[in-house]
């Protein structure tokens, strides 16, 4: 049988009974919510380094190496938090490993608002990284097989929004604290201890929600996935997401093992996950997260006073916010190839006006902080509107659900792994070359992911996971990217 009669098969079979409005769909939310809280904590504890680390380099003694090992020290521990976070998935179930994050989260945050020097503090991040990188991965991937397919792009794009929500929380905790106490000895305890309670709330909160239905089918606990889908669906689209899912899953078992060997047999698997990885590196080389941890250097280097760039961080913090909510209304109603080509061509244009500006604008000119700061506003809201949540809702559909975990694991560890040297490199960057070459490298490298996004990147929307799973293993989903690309 042909690619596209495969194809045209799993088509046929996902005709699915109407969404319907109910209770089912107000409990669908509540359980987002709480899964979700895993990304406010993945927010604030990477964005709590941004205000926290200038009194932290007193305190402890860092020199720049130290200041970024300490913030990288997260960031390299969340690229094996995600590997090791999708494998325990796959095999544990989403629910559990989720709980047991927020049990790390609280680990992490107890150790470092305790570290007597650089030695704990590194550890605690470590910690925490691990707990941040198994959630960048098991939560998307939670929200996406427990959404209906026609609002998949919002829900799992909920996650994003609420780790923009967590970095803005830490940016106006730490300004309030930095400003209020700020002469304390330690007042970069007081930001660090304020995530214990997200972490308590997310471990108290995933004792209360279901289990992935899909997750589920895949270990033939069938019984178990209708009654959790019959919670969050009417009784009748449960039973027709269930038999779709148990077909396709029956079917894809004997093309896709959830094992490494998956990977090493099918070229198109192989294809997809370096489209996956590929779409995570070029995330993290926009430069965001070097604007959300070093936030406050850069616009002290632009020209504000130390108090004064810890509030005129919040201004990309808020835009942050308010890009994400926007996000989430576009997967809903723009394809996620076109989002991402419009977001990659502004952050691309920005990033050289950003660098063009700091040549025009001397140190010393009273427009430079102001100009600098409303280019940086403009790149992170871009960032943020077309780029962060189309970039993990892609990540949450493409891949086969047998290694969903792997696959996006692999992906995810790449992604950090990127953020990490950024995050290490970053100081030693601006020092060597300035923020001007700086973003004109940026600029550079934003131009390969318009190129790589716009030859690779496949289309999701308004498709179930099923049938993308499909074209997937059979080659098929490429077919239709060469169609989609014709007539646009």
């Amino acid at each position: 049988m042909s690619t596209a009669e495969k194809s045209g098969l799993v088509r046929e079979r996902v005709a699915l009974p109407p969404l319907g409005h109910g209770p089912f769909r107000r409990r669908l939310h509540a359980v987002a919510l709480i899964a979700t809280l895993g990304g406010l904590l993945f927010g604030y504890d990477t964005g709590v380094i941004n205000g926290a680390l200038e009194p932290m380099k007193e305190d402890l003694g860092l020199t720049a190496f130290t200041e970024g090992v300490v913030t990288s020290s997260l960031l390299f521990a969340a690229a094996f938090g995600a590997m090791i976070g999708g494998r325990i998935a796959d095999a544990l179930g989403r629910r559990k490993t989720i709980m047991a994050l927020a049990v790390l989260f609280l680990i992490g945050t107890v150790t470092c608002v305790f570290a007597p020097g650089f030695g704990v503090m590194v550890l605690g991040r470590v910690i925490l990284g691990l707990a941040v990188g198994g959630a960048s991965t098991v939560v998307p991937v939670y929200l996406a097989e427990l959404a209906p397919y026609e609002i998949r792009g919002s829900l799992a794009g909920r996650n994003e929004l609420m780790i923009v929500i967590g970095q803005l929380a830490a940016f106006i905790i730490n300004a309030i604290i930095g400003n209020v106490w700020g002469d304390h000895d330690g007042v970069w305890r007081y930001m660090l201890a304020v995530a214990a309670l997200p972490a308590m709330c997310l471990m108290a909160g995933m004792m209360t929600v279901p289990e992935s239905p899909r997750w589920l089918i895949s270990k033939d606990r069938v019984g178990e996935a209708t009654e959790v889908l019959s919670t969050i669906r009417s009784q009748q689209r449960a039973k027709a997401e269930v038999d779709m899912i148990t077909e396709i899953a029956e079917m894809e078992k004997n093309r896709v093992k959830g094992s490494w060997s998956s990977i090493r047999d099918s070229r198109w698997v192989r294809r997809i996950l370096l489209v996956g990885i590929g779409l995570g590196v070029f995330q993290q080389l926009t430069g965001i997260n070097a604007i959300m941890y070093y936030g406050q250097s850069v616009l002290k280097d632009a020209g504000f006073e130390s108090k004064a760039a810890l509030i005129a961080n919040i201004a990309p913090g808020v835009i942050a916010v308010i890009g994400s909510v926007v996000a989430l209304w576009l997967a809903q109603h723009m394809n996620r190839r076109t989002t991402l080509l419009i977001g990659y061509s502004l952050t691309t244009m920005f990033h050289f006006l950003i660098g063009i500006a700091s040549v025009v604008l001397p140190q010393g000119n009273s427009l430079r902080p102001w100009i600098l700061l409303l280019l940086i506003v403009l790149f992170v809201g871009s960032m943020q509107t077309f780029l962060n949540v189309a970039t993990w809702v892609l990540l949450s559909e493409i891949f086969p659900l047998q290694i969903r975990g792997l696959a996006i694991g692999i992906s995810v560890f790449c992604l950090w792994m990127a953020n990490a040297f950024l995050g290490l490199l970053f100081p030693t960057i601006v020092e060597a070359v300035g923020i001007t070459g700086t973003f004109f490298m940026f600029g550079v490298i934003g131009l390969f992911a318009i190129a790589f996004i716009y030859t690779q990147a496949p289309e999701t929307r308004g498709r179930t996971l099923e049938e993308v799973e499909d074209d997937v293993t059979t080659g098929a989903i490429y077919t239709h990217h060469l169609r989609d690309k014709a007539e646009a």
